[in-house]
């Protein structure tokens, strides 16, 4: 039987390069290909130096062609590794963008409990009513809140048909497309994974799903700085990040390593700036007195001590807490001070994006390839 060689680079468009999101053809793996009769001669250069990511490479290049072209073809495979040594340069990470997606804004803390998801579901809800297309990814495997927030906790995302694919369709509220590893557990249910497996679900929730035209993709990160982050940043072309945090000493000493963990050297991701939340307690009854109940402008000075921008205050307010456990952020309440407060964090967020996109590369997934992403970050 004769080959057809279209065939061939077709079914090996199926196959992932190890290490990256892309497919083998498009990231230029594939070398070149020979057709002999029944026979198939391929190049192929791989990053990836592990013996297990050639053997992987290998297995998945003979099942697909046999399963999709010819299942008795003779396959002879030249498989090279050709490791990177070539050092980024400032402010350019290594990768390729997602189609579809303008701008992907990471929302992280250094610890848990500052109010980060509120920020981020709030953050999402007034760029849609800005007139923005946005999209939310709920990477917060462990402690996914969204479901909650937006009201959709018994939704399940569809599955359409996209070029042939199967893809999850995200579930949309208030003009925000999410997905969360809540749509698919029950609400009592604890997800008890370990990291490998917690990362290959946030891919299949990036890649498997059809997020259409965005300009916007909110990453609600979860606390700390560990596998999760790694992961997300190695899949995803992370345009900046936003820290999120409140005023006192603990909650800033944790944002810090946040700030710094973005800053990496092995990393480099822009930082758009600190959020502020809960930086003064109202009361409804008494709308000009402000309580300083965690301190006073302490992300403000950490902003200023760091030389990121200072983003925006948003106050400890009763009715945020209510709007989150109702599912209607508080930023939909018309002509309140809280949607001014998110209004202006977000206006923020938009000038910081613009800015950032006018003075640097656009932003690239990264390839972290030795342990040094996982290095504590050297004072100076």
């Amino acid at each position: 039987m004769k080959i057809d060689k279209k065939e061939v680079l077709k079914a090996l468009e199926q196959i992932t390069v190890p290490g990256e999101g892309q497919n083998m053809v498009e990231s230029g793996a594939v070398k070149n290909v020979q057709i002999f009769g029944d026979e198939v001669e391929i190049d192929v250069t791989i990053n990836n130096p592990s013996l297990q990511a050639r053997k992987k490479t290998e297995v998945e290049i003979l099942k697909v062609i046999h399963a999709e072209v010819y299942q008795k073809a003779k396959i002879k495979i030249n498989l090279k590794v050709e490791a990177s040594s070539a050092k980024p340069k400032a402010n350019e990470i290594k990768g390729k963008a997602i189609p579809g997606i303008q701008n992907i804004i990471a929302v992280a803390s250094g610890k848990g409990g500052v109010g980060k998801s509120t920020v981020t579901a709030n953050l999402a809800v007034t760029l849609a009513k800005m007139g923005f297309k946005v999209g939310l990814l709920d990477a917060d495997i462990y402690g996914p809140s969204m479901p909650i927030m937006f009201d959709v906790v018994h939704e399940k995302p569809l599955a359409v048909n996209v070029g042939g694919k199967s893809k999850m369709k995200p579930v949309e509220s208030y003009g925000v497309k999410m997905l969360s590893i809540g749509f698919f557990t029950q609400p009592n249910q604890a997800v008890i994974w370990r990291g490998p497996m917690a990362s290959k679900a946030l891919n299949q929730m990036i890649f498997d799903a059809h997020w259409g035209e965005l300009d916007f993709m909110l990453l609600d990160l979860p606390p700390g700085t560990g596998d999760i982050h790694l992961s997300i940043m190695q899949a995803m072309p992370v345009t900046g990040a936003v820290i999120v945090s409140t005023p006192q000493e603990v909650a800033l000493a944790d944002a810090k390593k946040g700030v710094a963990m973005f800053q990496q050297d092995s990393i480099n991701v822009p930082v758009l700036g600190i959020a502020e939340n809960m930086a003064y307690f109202t009361p409804a009854e008494l709308p000009e007195n402000k309580y300083y109940i965690f301190g006073k402008e302490g992300a403000q000075r950490l902003s200023e001590d760091l030389k990121v921008p200072f983003l925006g205050e948003i106050p400890l307010v009763q009715s945020i807490r209510e709007a989150g456990d109702v599912g209607r952020p508080a930023a939909l309440q018309t002509a309140t001070p809280i949607e001014a407060a998110f209004e202006e964090l977000t206006k923020n967020v938009v000038q910081e994006v613009v800015l950032r996109n006018k003075s640097l590369p656009p932003t690239e997934a990264i390839k972290i390839t030795t342990m040094a992403g996982c290095s504590a970050v050297k004072k100076k």
